[in-house]
């Protein structure tokens, strides 16, 4: 039978992949694999580059091209076959990854070429390739003995099966409540955007009146806007109940239990490579230096919120009773009075800028940033196979006319669909014999589709979004770095890979920048400088609120990495209040089961490093000072982070790399001033 995914020479050709090659492509590769690694090691006694770690380099990036569109489609077009397909894969590939990690011959090979008088000789990328792959034999398990290897491998596949089902049971439980509304009256307060949102879901589906989702476009208006408190809780409670054992779907994708097994494995991986605990054992891939670095980061910036955060919250509940009559407020009450008292104070919505950031306006404006920044240049393609007719597909090429990156583009939220906005890889860049491979990007976001005839239309923070992701991308496709193992995100210090992403951001927020494409969809009007202004006076709004939010989210997943016994089963409930205790200004009802849907730690790369957004952020935050002081098109300060930070890749450390940008370490300051604390 012919397979698509074993004959790809260039893009994936995704219309033609079927769950029914999944299987047997990666069995194929795999037991090449195991083969080629047996014939390279057997061929040689002195090991070199070219021997053993260029084609190992080529033989593992044809494994991760061909799983690349697997796992991406089970992402964005979920399917009961396509996700059996793509578990039945999951333990062999772990186990496979775990035995490259163990072979002792293999290891042996990788040190003496790190021993080697040519070792030396190596540019600094492949040196990094192979102090990498030291280091992560050991982190599979190298050193331990046989008993123990065996029980890591069992480990490592047990993991990835249970990290997966924690994902599929978010999506199952998000896609698996809808409210049907047929009474007006219910709407009340809600912009016509929503309204007309919903009317489009529920005519989709044959029904007349309105259709709400969990999906965060429909679910966020009714939160935000919607006058009925009763509809804004049945709501709030069917979300922050997904996945648990509490809500209308009750124990039905219960990741209680999940949560529990993914915590004691990790912790047992953790002890049986000699850390304490999973957070140490994190933090071996990262730039912070220890746990009491991490802790010590993370409470300075609760020292320094804490405070404005709950002033801003009795600010809020003031305001509330003066203006509303509410005694106290509940969870469900929070976005919606600080909506008003946004409106109220800065005269603001995210809906009166919504004209102003229809689709193809938002990604010229973003397309436009890039080229002055760096001389890159976008354009579209229409004739990419996709998994979806709503994905787009566009190439990135620099001033000399050469092609430096692609990337896919899926915008819009839709059902079978994971949550959230991310970037993957689906081509690394690497050199061949031919020429440079060239690199190719997911940009996957879940903003409100087009209504009727209108364009999509995003709101700013979308907008912030789309840049946001776009960094990640940026870092990925721009790559200068000629080797699979350290180009793009590749070999970056997990704490460091937030930097590109949040750095882009700061572009959302500057008229110099807006003004180039901030225009009315219908009128071609720019952005008023009147209402940018307004926008602007209320970035920082309930600043430090937010500040404290993220906070308790990296606590509380630094913490229970950190402090996981195995004397007794890990209260999470519990610990996440006592984290709340500290740096908390509100305490959600108790059914809040918020982290059975934490899919950052518990099915993401986050775990035990949540942390990294707030340690990238000061990253980000000085670099983008830099362009404060110089000018924010300035191409020499473009040119000079597209240099040091955007084309090195992992092939030298986060901190050198900014360095070298900078001139200096990072300063917290800019952070504190971009987030309004500092005043």
């Amino acid at each position: 039978m012919s397979n698509p995914l074993l004959e790809m020479t260039g893009l994936p050709p995704f219309s033609q992949i079927k769950p029914e090659h999944v299987e047997p492509a990666i069995d194929q590769l795999l037991a090449e694999n195991r083969r080629h690694i047996v014939e390279l090691l057997a061929a040689n006694s002195h090991y070199s580059w070219d021997n053993l770690v260029a084609p190992i380099e080529a033989m593992e990036e044809r494994l991760s091209r061909t799983w690349s569109p697997v796992s991406h489609m089970n992402s964005v077009v979920n399917s009961d076959a396509l996700r059996e397909a793509y578990n039945k894969c999951l333990p062999k590939l772990s186990e496979y990854g775990t035995e490259m990690g163990q072979n002792q011959a293999l290891f042996r090979a990788y040190q003496q070429i790190a021993d080697s008088e040519e070792y030396t000789q190596l540019d600094t990328a492949r040196q990094k390739i192979i102090d990498n792959d030291l280091r992560d034999f050991h982190l599979s398990g190298i050193a331990l003995n046989e008993t123990d290897q065996a029980r890591f491998k069992t480990l490592k596949q047990e993991l990835s099966t249970l990290t997966s089902k924690f994902e599929e049971n978010v999506l199952d439980a998000t896609h698996g409540w809808e409210k049907y509304i047929d009474a007006e009256t219910q709407l009340a307060g809600l912009p016509e955007s929503a309204i007309a949102l919903a009317r489009q879901h529920a005519k989709q589906t044959g029904k007349s009146g309105w259709l709400f989702t969990l999906e965060f476009p429909s679910y966020y208006p009714i939160m935000t806007y919607a006058d009925d408190a009763t509809l804004r809780e049945e709501m709030y409670t069917a979300y922050v109940t997904r996945a648990s054992e509490h809500g209308p779907n009750a124990g039905k994708w219960d990741n209680a239990r999940n949560m529990q097994e993914i915590l004691k494995r990790r912790h047992e991986v953790a002890q049986l490579l000699g850390y304490k605990n999973y957070a140490e054992r994190s933090l071996a891939t990262k730039m912070a230096s220890s746990p009491d670095a991490v802790l010590g980061f993370l409470h300075d910036l609760a020292e320094r919120s804490v405070d404005m955060a709950r002033r801003e919250f009795s600010e809020l509940q003031q305001f509330a009773t003066d203006e509303f009559g509410v005694e106290q407020l509940n969870a469900w009450d929070i976005a919606y009075y600080s909506e008003k008292l946004r409106q109220r104070r800065y005269a603001i919505t995210q809906e009166e800028v919504k004209p102003y950031f229809p689709e193809d306006r938002a990604l010229e404006g973003l397309f436009i940033v890039i080229d002055k920044l760096y001389g890159m240049h976008v354009s579209e393609r229409h004739d990419i196979d996709t998994w979806h007719k709503d994905v787009r597909f566009f190439e990135i090429v620099d001033n000399n006319n050469e092609l430096r990156g692609q990337f896919y583009l899926d915008l819009y939220a839709r059902n079978k669909k994971r949550g959230g906005a991310w970037m993957d890889e689906c081509i690394v860049r690497r050199r061949l014999d031919g020429g440079v491979q060239t690199p190719v990007a997911y940009l996957t976001c879940n903003f409100s589709p087009p209504v009727g005839d209108s364009p999509a239309l995003f709101t700013h923070d979308e907008v912030i979004t789309l840049f946001h992701e776009f960094g990640h991308g940026l870092q990925h496709m721009l790559t200068q770095i000629d080797y699979a193992g350290v180009s793009g995100i590749n070999g970056v210090e997990w704490d460091a890979v937030e930097l590109p992403s949040q750095f882009m951001e700061n572009w959302c927020w500057q008229p110099e920048a807006l003004n180039l494409f901030a225009r009315h969809y219908q009128t071609g009007e720019v952005m008023p400088e009147e209402l940018f202004n307004r926008m602007n006076a209320a970035k920082n709004f309930q600043a430090g609120m937010q500040m404290v939010r993220q906070l308790e989210f990296a606590l509380f997943d630094f913490r229970l990495h950190l402090e996981y016994s195995t004397e007794v089963e890990t209260d999470i409930d519990q610990l996440l209040q006592d984290v709340r205790e500290k740096v908390a200004v509100f305490f959600p009802p108790e059914y809040n089961s918020f982290p059975n849907s934490f899919t950052h730690i518990f099915s993401g790369g986050y775990a035990a490093g949540y942390y990294s957004y707030k340690w990238a952020e000061v990253l980000s935050s000085d670099a983008f000072s830099a362009f404060e002081e110089s000018g924010i098109f300035d191409r020499d300060t473009g040119l000079r982070f597209l240099n040091s930070v955007l084309e090195q890749g992992g092939s030298r450390e986060a901190m050198e790399l900014f360095i070298e940008f900078r001139g200096r370490e990072p300063d917290i300051d800019a952070l504190l001033r971009h987030s309004g604390i500092a005043a």
